[in-house]
């Protein structure tokens, strides 16, 4: 049978209105569950849909956003008349942005023209001053602004990170202690932390679970849920506050790590240096500089 964009697309509401079944079954907890606090709740508009802003830049990293992205799109309330959210890419210009693995992306819109938001979605990326002063700006109107993975580090520059916890991608952890570890609270081994308005994900798919958070917080467990099975979505990291979810990576994969990143590396990286008589290893030609610019800072820390 011949895919159909237009059958599956209404068929979703059928499909949504048979899920309360189905997650029924998905919340059964897993033997790992942990119980935590009833997360924050968030008070949706009682029509129309929540603008959902995803500011991007060179190098976006495209689960950092797409992940997120698609549990929002995901959201079906069968009571409501308009698409629960509304999304939408903003940019310094409108010209075609190169994400990640060299994906063009063209933006709805630039930081001039775009709607106010009310979540702002911030993916690992390379930035730049528009956007910094953008999120600033828009951030005190928002319900929810929101950092993936290495994208902490764009909203630790803003100031809104400061004298709060947050978390990032685990390879990242020495890297954002030592740029931001006086103003900010690092939380190793999150899978999110939820500070209220201002919330982040570890790394890449963590975004998804952060997003998840969010719509649970909008609509309540049974909603993030009846979206999940309709996602078939298994991880279950979005319902632990703990800070545990993300604590096996805490653990290296083994003995040889780039002292830098914490990435597993071994003898034969083609990128290594020589300090006081050991040889480090590196994943790539920036933490090999990073080192070799300040090694003291990464050694015996």
């Amino acid at each position: 049978m011949q895919f159909s964009p237009d059958r599956f697309t209404l068929s979703r509401r059928q499909w949504f209105a048979v899920s309360p079944l189905l997650g029924s079954l998905a919340a059964v907890p897993f033997a790992r569950a942990l119980q935590t606090p009833a997360p924050k709740r968030l008070s949706p508009p009682a029509t129309g849909s929540i603008p959902v802003a995803f500011p991007i830049s060179k190098g976006a990293v495209l689960i950092d956003f797409s992940g997120p992205w698609e549990v929002f799109q995901d959201v079906n309330i069968p009571s409501r008349e308009d698409q629960v959210f509304h999304l939408y890419t903003v940019a310094e210009d409108m010209k075609p942005v190169t994400a990640s693995g060299g994906m063009k992306i063209l933006p709805n819109y630039t930081f001039a023209d775009a709607p106010a938001p009310k979540v702002i979605v911030i993916p690992a990326q390379s930035g730049n001053d528009a956007m910094l002063n953008w999120i600033r700006k828009s951030f005190p109107g928002t319900d929810v602004t929101m950092s993936v993975c290495t994208g902490a580090f764009l909203l630790a520059q803003t100031g809104l990170l400061d004298g709060k916890p947050a978390t990032t991608h685990h390879g990242a952890y020495a890297h954002f202690a030592m740029q931001y570890g006086s103003k900010v609270q690092l939380k190793r081994g999150a899978r999110f932390v939820d500070d209220g308005q201002v919330a982040s994900a570890g790394g890449l798919t963590s975004g998804i679970d952060l997003a998840m958070h969010v719509v649970e917080r909008y609509f309540g467990r049974d909603v993030a849920i009846n979206t999940a099975n309709y996602m078939e979505y298994q991880g279950e990291g979005w319902k632990d506050e703990s800070g545990l979810a993300n604590a096996a990576y805490l653990t290296p994969a083994n003995d040889s790590q780039d002292p830098v990143c914490h990435m597993p590396v071994d003898a034969s990286a083609v990128n290594h240096s020589e300090f006081r008589g050991k040889t480090y290893y590196f994943c790539s030609k920036d933490c090999k500089a990073a080192f070799d610019g300040s090694p003291e800072s990464f050694v015996n820390r």
